[in-house]
């Protein structure tokens, strides 16, 4: 009974000095839902201020620190660790591509892609929206070396900002040749029919197509042919593959040199192709070079202007230059006709999936 005594209700005031009336509880809980809505509204504001305003003072490194290093990490990334990345078998393609080409780099992927030679590719960005676009969709295969040309200008053919894109181009070529490696340039006004590294016969320092539209015999000579009109041959320097030997680096130094003795001007509006063969000619007694077969490599000039000869050479045709011709609406409609523009069909086909 006693026991029973002691025992203190469990709603009993002595369990609780400070009982709290239902009056009280209500009047305590009202702070809460008064804080619950301010919290509310400052975060709704602060949303708001930084949707109005991140898109002028551009986005905080601190709240997006990945995408700013990211972009960090492709500015210093060096040539020679993207032909390290890139190259299969000692071998890498390269391209130099400025943003407003991007279609065109788009259609020359996926032809090589269907030649399962894609991997092997690195595009050697003029500007850094082509670096950041295509590392963004394809991580390693492009890189910038500094300093880069002015973009707005690099793709008018004929102009001095045309002369300073293509005029890098053997310094880049030189360059992989001395980290080792075999390289393949192509411009990317370029498709793919076929597997070009099956023409790349013996052990040739230098490798490379004619310029010429005259049909040639099927069985033409593969050397350097003699010289034109104005004292020099017509090679195309829109295709060249090149060994890492002595004579191909003499080649690629000597390009550089004929660069410098030939600035651009207005009056002569150079481009890098007579500089290029101009080295060719003048090398030509202690370099091994090769002349790649007309049937498999023509020029603009020849396939798209020549169907009896397109007729007669079918099934023999592995890399098309869409040359003799200027303008990018004209190239693509040119493309078009000719069933060779890939981009609106196939897209996903290319490493960079649709841009």
């Amino acid at each position: 009974m006693s026991q029973f005594l002691h025992q203190r209700p469990l709603h009993s005031p002595l369990s609780d000095p400070y009982p709290v009336s239902p009056r009280n509880s209500i009047s305590f809980q009202r702070p809460m839902s008064l804080l619950n809505r301010t919290t509310l509204l400052v975060l709704l504001t602060l949303f708001v201020l930084l949707g109005v305003i991140l898109p002028w003072i551009g986005t905080p490194q601190f709240m997006f620190p990945n995408t700013t290093s990211s972009l960090a990490k492709w500015r210093d990334y060096t040539l020679s660790q993207a032909v390290s990345f890139v190259a299969k078998n000692g071998t890498v393609i390269v391209c130099a591509v400025s943003q407003p080409y991007l279609p065109f780099l788009q259609n020359w992927l996926i032809s090589i892609s269907r030649q399962k030679h894609q991997d092997k590719v690195l595009v050697i960005a003029e500007d850094y929206a082509t670096l950041y676009k295509v590392n963004e969709k394809w991580p390693g295969h492009a890189v910038l070396v500094p300093p880069a040309p002015d973009s707005q200008t690099a793709h008018k053919f004929g102009s001095q900002g045309f002369f300073n894109f293509t005029s890098r181009r053997p310094r880049h070529l030189l360059h992989i040749l001395e980290l080792g490696y075999n390289v393949m340039y192509n411009d990317v006004d370029m498709v793919w029919l076929g597997d070009p590294f099956r023409y790349l016969k013996g052990n040739h320092d230098v490798y490379f197509t004619d310029d010429m539209a005259a049909v040639k015999p099927l069985n033409h000579s593969h050397d350097l042919p003699p010289p034109g009109k104005k004292g020099r041959t017509y090679i195309c320097s829109c295709m060249i593959f090149m060994r890492p030997t002595d004579g191909a680096k003499v080649v690629m130094k000597k390009w550089i040199e004929e660069l410098q003795a030939q600035p651009w001007s207005k009056a002569k509006k150079a481009n890098d192709q007579p500089a290029f063969n101009w080295a060719l000619n003048r090398t030509a007694g202690q370099v091994d070079l090769y002349l790649l077969p007309q049937a498999a490599f023509p020029t603009g000039g020849l396939y798209f202007k020549n169907q009896t000869w397109v007729q007669e050479t079918k099934g023999m045709h592995v890399i098309i230059h869409n040359n003799y011709i200027t303008g990018f609406d004209k190239k693509i409609k040119r493309f078009r006709d000719f069933s060779l523009w890939l981009v609106d069909d196939h897209a996903l086909e290319s490493p960079l999936g649709r841009l």
